[in-house]
């Protein structure tokens, strides 16, 4: 998606040669199908100085390997050099009706009650903050921009001595400026409207509008002009509140290399850096992120949880289960290591293959630690009984680990639809198991013996 924004006083036709320099750049990439412009709509609010245009790319084996991010960065690049006009090119956003785009989406408020003036300084101070860090780009106002305007001082008091009313005043600048709508009428079986305005050459300059006439109390007509003045001023186009507080809706993505929550934490540091008075709060996606965020380590908690418990109810014992669970942290620690030397991000995928390794890990303990119990229940010593396990689960533990190994492969490997998911899914787990396998080889045992070492003493004592 992209939006075009002009400068608000821009016209309809300026905005359609813009339009039309995003459609040349657009469709002249091998790997867009179509693309469809809207004038006079956006996200951010109506008007003729604004455009969206909704671009279609081919099937994946037809685009050669592009991306929907790259084909979106080739268009910001070429309408970057388009003076006219300021555009985005957006991807839409992960979970639908969820924020109008990917990236994050926040409002600044005016919580101390600074006024307009003083939130647009705020907003300029931010984005120039946004511009010089490296974590974010793209970062923008979502909404129209301020444009001219006229005011129309109305001296009440000249008006009421000449007998023109307020509301006759009002009536006749909404009836020439606007439309008025007067009453129906049967016209060839259909009722039609009667709407009286002024025609387009008597209202396009503030001096037309100050020779309009309007009826006073004794009948006769005065001129507005007689009691009206006109003066040109700055105001916004759109006043936008959230959470009953003045606020400015501000978009943008994480920069290459960064995930959307370290451009969270670096938006949430930028606005520490304005006034007092001012404060954000995230919204669409970004606010659920924002809330999930702090679940994710009592998700992987309750993971490891639920395992121990089936353990535990399988091996009727605590002790065993405890020398299983030793041997996660080995195989999480690989992945970690793993996502971190490719340079890849923290995201759910990658915590959704964490998950997944804890069930992994624990199976090759299980491998070792189920055999060692059974021989040292058989009646041989604890240490024989754990090194005889290690010399005969060794094989299967190799066999199954780099069976799974490999098989997670082509997901580092993925190119096209979903193929980042499936980057951050493999990768994560094809570092855990290498790690979780080499290292289970010589600590599982070591656990165990450690662990029934510990449960030993333990029952001699209450003996």
């Amino acid at each position: 998606m992209t939006s075009i924004q002009l400068p608000s006083e821009a016209t309809a036709a300026r905005t359609l040669n813009v339009v039309k320099a995003f459609e040349q750049a657009v469709l002249s990439r091998p790997a867009t199908q179509s693309t469809i412009a809207i004038l006079g709509f956006s996200f951010a609010g109506s008007g003729p100085n604004s455009a969206m245009a909704f671009t279609t790319l081919k099937g994946w084996d037809e685009r050669n390997g592009a991306t929907a991010f790259s084909e979106a960065a080739h268009a910001q690049e070429q309408m970057a050099m388009n003076p006219e006009a300021e555009t985005f090119s957006l991807i839409p956003p992960a979970i639908d009706e969820l924020g109008n785009s990917s990236g994050f989406t926040l409002r600044l408020q005016d919580r101390g009650g600074k006024g307009l003036a003083e939130l647009k300084k705020a907003e300029a101070q931010l984005l120039a903050l946004a511009a010089k860090s490296p974590v974010v780009r793209n970062v923008y106002v979502d909404g129209l921009p301020d444009g001219q305007m006229i005011r129309l001082n109305i001296d009440r008091q000249k008006a009421f001595a000449l007998g023109v009313s307020f509301e006759e005043i009002s009536q006749t600048l909404s009836g020439a400026i606007g439309s008025l709508y007067v009453n129906d009428f049967p016209n060839r079986d259909r009722m039609q409207q009667v709407i009286i305005q002024a025609d387009a050459r008597y209202r396009m300059q503030p001096d037309d509008v100050l020779a309009l006439y309007v009826r006073n109390a004794t009948g006769g007509m005065v001129q507005i002009g007689e009691f009206v003045q006109a003066q040109w001023e700055t105001a916004p186009l759109q006043l936008v509140r959230y959470q009953g507080y003045p606020s400015i809706k501000i978009t943008g993505n994480p920069a290459p290399g960064y995930s959307s929550g370290d451009a969270l934490n670096e938006m949430e540091r930028l606005v520490r850096q304005l006034p007092e008075g001012f404060a954000l709060e995230w919204s669409g996606g970004s606010l659920q992120e924002q809330q999930s965020a702090s679940e994710a380590p009592a998700l992987m908690v309750l993971s490891m949880l639920v395992v121990f418990l089936v353990l535990a109810a399988l091996y009727e014992s605590w002790s065993v289960p405890i020398s299983v669970m030793l041997v996660v942290p080995l195989g999480l620690l690989g992945a970690v290591l793993m996502v971190s030397m490719l340079d890849m991000q923290n995201d759910v995928f990658f915590k959704v293959g964490m998950i997944t390794l804890i069930g992994l890990a624990a199976k090759n303990a299980i491998l070792i630690v189920e055999f060692a119990k059974q021989i040292h229940e058989g009646g041989k010593g604890l240490v024989d009984a754990t090194l005889a396990a290690s010399r005969m689960r060794l094989r299967p533990v190799l066999m199954t680990s780099l069976a799974f190994t490999l098989g997670v492969v082509p997901l580092m490997l993925a190119i096209g639809a979903s193929a980042t998911t499936q980057k951050a899914i493999g990768t994560g787990v094809f570092g855990g198991m290498i790690s979780g396998t080499l290292l289970a080889i010589f600590f599982v045992p070591l656990f165990y013996f450690s662990v029934m070492k510990v449960v030993e003493k333990l029952t001699r004592k209450r003996s």
